[in-house]
């Protein structure tokens, strides 16, 4: 005979998961870093986030997390907060003009567990169509633990299926563009350009020195997530990084405090994209190094940067 006994009810665990993939434009939940979101203001808001202590692209060199995994995790907050709390349908497509990051280096040390990361996003000068954004810009304020980590800004704007399909007008679809990307040239040295696995680096060599050619491996399972007809602006952002770290003149550990970029045009896959770096003199205080780092494709602008060394 089965028999039940009362016992007393103890609250469980607060159970923490992350935010549905749809939201931040991610096929693969692992490269889904943000963990929750609330409203704190008319649009204000604060997205929390968790940090793996080690990622198969975002890896940790020297004892520090990756500048890159600061940038995805800020970069998740544009669809979440659109989708989520602007109620932008799903199928709309964000493009950046704009993006700023600083980053204090002396709090992006791994500890023995993973990193809880609080993001608190100011949103404005928002231009509405049909109610819904259509252009947007944000301020984010990042913290660990309560301390501040890095400030970021970005402006992009929202397009629906149809005013996409304008801009990208004569283009095939995604999944035929996609498929058909030729093969991507040889990578440059993976030491040269910070990265330890030849798989992992965006720009190949060409005979003039601080000059590359972009290097887009649709195969790649993070910078290449989910089928696109374009290049990603993350992968561009890494681009920068390599960039300025293979024109970094100091042989000693150093980690990528500032990024500002400015976006022209979209990168396609269909004919070379250019990128050519040089050092310019620092303005960052505790910056070692910068670079300014231009992207030509057809023998027109696609995107202009520049970032700074510090040393870890």
């Amino acid at each position: 005979m089965l028999v039940s006994a009362e016992r007393p009810v103890t609250p469980g665990p607060s159970l923490t998961t992350t935010v549905a993939r749809e939201f931040v434009h991610r096929a693969a939940f692992a490269e889904v870093f943000l963990t929750g979101w609330q409203q704190t203001d008319e649009d204000n808001f604060t997205v929390t986030a968790q940090w793996p202590r080690s990622h198969s692209f975002y890896t940790a060199e020297h004892g520090v997390y990756d500048p890159m995994l600061l940038a995805e995790t800020v970069r998740q907050t544009f669809p979440l907060l659109n989708h989520a709390a602007y109620g932008l349908p799903f199928g709309y497509q964000l493009s950046w003009s704009h993006f700023q990051l600083t980053l204090n280096p002396q709090v992006m040390h791994i500890e023995r567990t993973p990193a809880d990361i609080e993001l608190r996003v100011r949103c404005g000068d928002i231009r509405y169509q049909r109610g819904l954004p259509a252009a947007m810009s944000m301020h984010i304020d990042v913290l660990r633990a309560g301390t501040p980590i890095a400030l970021a800004s970005t402006r992009f704007g929202c397009h629906s299926p149809n005013v996409y399909q304008r801009l990208r007008a004569g283009r095939k679809e995604v999944a035929e563009v996609f498929a058909g990307a030729p093969t991507p040239p040889e990578p440059a040295p993976s030491h040269t350009v910070g990265r330890t696995r030849n798989q992992d680096v965006v720009l190949s060599p060409t005979p003039a020195p601080g000059h590359w050619q972009l290097r887009l491996d649709t195969n790649h399972p993070v910078l290449f997530d989910h089928p696109v007809d374009h290049a990603p602006g993350m992968l561009l952002l890494e681009a920068v990084r390599q960039a300025a770290t293979a024109l970094d003149p100091r042989p000693e550990p150093g980690i990528l405090t500032a990024l500002d970029i400015t976006f022209h045009r979209y990168v396609e896959f269909s004919t070379p994209c250019w990128i050519t770096a040089q050092t310019v003199p620092t303005v960052s205080a505790g910056a070692r190094s910068r670079t300014r780092i231009t992207a030509e494709q057809d023998n027109t602008p696609v995107f202009t940067a520049h970032s700074d060394i510090t040393t870890i």
